[in-house]
């Protein structure tokens, strides 16, 4: 990854300066302590230590010896540039000890990386006395934040160093003039053996931020694909990144529902924290595929609904005689359920709320299929929405608050519908919204922002939209 870039990809590296998402995006602020928690552990958990030192130890002679990288007329063997070390043989890396990793972000470009650390030599001193040695190490890289190819964020290494510290000999005996000869061989050798592990530990680290981006699965209703919206930002705290949410129907059409006309007002970011702020536009979106796909109507009979609720002629004769004309009493009531327009999605003081218009019908039900039409209702159901993120989605679940309807047509005489109001709000809850809720077990989607796990994130409804905060 060392070498040339695209200034193109860097130009748009600017200071985050407005806490306004313009777009209607899924905005991910990445803290700087998330970044290197995964340098780290992309350290531990792989094989990018070992297969250095595996590089190194391969010949099985070592950096000194006649067939290892300084030996067998390499630096230090005869022809070499001192040809003294006879003395010195199989002298090789035997530990490289787990970097405490240092970030700092360097606004406008990059990262600057710094992985301190201690090497452990290995080998045969003067007259074949057994020699360790150790040697602190200071890996010094400048990383700038770029973009792929395939448009994904990517961390591309510019310039790598190496600082030797501290040389201590543990075991054995080595005269003054080769140790000097070991110390200027490993201020030559260290930064080509080192350097490959900051381009190998950036390179896992850009698998995480490519996953950013791709395609999550909205069950049977279709999929979300995240891209970036624009390029990079970065500050001296996090990097920001405005993902773009494609939404596609089952049959790949792209799904475009309104977006809100003003930019919406994300909150500081904490120090120590990673954000990601789920829009309006996404919740509208998950809610408008379930009308367009049939999910949101339902035919509700006494099946469906526990044996203490009415769903009679009988029990709707109480409340409203006049609808029933002279039909026989315990005749089992249909109730229909239509949905034609998509619902409506508020995010405003620190609440969520659903607004679903449907058409009700209320027919008699006959088990052989007959149905008779008694009258018909248009109907507004308020409900709430209650939010809960898990590792990697933002889960919703509805409870009605309250519904509202209004007589359209009846078979019979007219009458207030207002009077069905309770009855009804007993039927929608037990039967209505438990389908709802399995519907919406699909959440919305949350981009995979390097493994941050939302399952404990602080959940803050603003306006227009939603944002989740984890502790670094």
């Amino acid at each position: 990854m060392l070498g040339m870039w695209s200034p193109l990809l860097l130009w748009g590296l600017v200071t985050p300066c407005q806490g306004l998402l313009e777009t209607v995006g899924t905005l991910a602020r990445i803290d700087k302590d998330e970044l290197g928690k995964a340098i780290q552990n992309s350290l531990v958990g792989g094989p990018i230590l070992q297969n250095v030192l595996g590089t190194v130890t391969s010949v099985n002679q070592g950096l000194l010896g006649s067939g290892g990288l300084l030996g067998g007329g390499g630096l230090l063997s005869y022809g070499g540039v001192f040809g003294v070390v006879e003395e010195l043989s199989g002298l090789k890396v035997e530990e490289v000890t787990l970097p405490k990793v240092s970030v700092k972000l360097l606004p406008g470009f990059g990262v600057q990386l710094n992985l301190y650390t201690k090497v452990g030599l290995h080998g045969s001193g003067p007259l074949g006395s057994v020699l360790q040695l150790a040697a602190e190490v200071n890996v010094s890289s400048r990383v700038a934040l770029g973009v792929s190819a395939r448009g994904t964020p990517i961390l591309i290494l510019k310039r790598c160093s190496t600082l030797l510290g501290h040389i201590s000999l543990l075991t054995g005996l080595l005269p003054a003039p080769l140790f000097g000869v070991v110390e200027q061989t490993l201020f030559k050798v260290l930064p080509e053996l080192l350097c490959p592990v900051v381009d190998s530990v950036l390179g896992v680290v850009n698998e995480l931020l490519g996953a950013v981006l791709g395609l999550v699965p909205l069950g049977a209703l279709g999929s979300v694909e995240f891209t970036l919206a624009t390029l990079p930002l970065i500050s001296n705290q996090y990097i920001e990144l405005d993902v773009n949410p494609i939404v596609k129907s089952i049959a790949g059409d792209v799904i475009d529902f309104p977006k809100p006309r003003n930019p919406v007002k994300v909150p500081p970011k904490e120090d120590h924290t990673s954000q990601v702020t789920v829009p309006l536009f996404l919740f509208n979106t998950v809610f408008g595929l379930l009308q367009t796909s049939g999910a949101l109507d339902l035919d509700i009979t006494s099946e469906l609904v526990p044996s203490n609720v009415p769903l009679t002629t009988t029990d709707l004769a109480a409340l409203v005689p006049e609808a029933l004309r002279k039909l026989p009493s315990g005749q089992q009531l249909l109730l229909s359920l239509r949905v034609k327009e998509a619902p409506t999605v508020t995010l405003q003081n620190h609440k969520a709320t659903v607004s679903i218009s449907a058409t009700i019908h209320v027919l008699s039900y006959f088990p052989q299929g007959a149905h008779e039409a008694l009258f018909q209702l248009n109907g507004v159901m308020t409900l709430n929405a209650q939010l809960a993120p898990s590792a990697t989605k933002l889960h919703i679940s509805l409870s009605l608050e309250r519904l509202s309807v209004q007589l359209v047509s009846s078979s019979a005489h007219t009458f207030d519908a207002s009077r069905l109001e309770e009855w009804l709000s007993s039927v929608v809850r037990l039967a209505y919204v438990p389908k709802l809720n399995v519907n919406l077990d699909v959440g919305i989607p949350l981009p995979k922002v390097l493994n941050v796990n939302f399952a404990n994130a602080a959940l803050a409804i603003i306006e227009n939209a939603v944002v989740l905060t984890v502790p670094s």
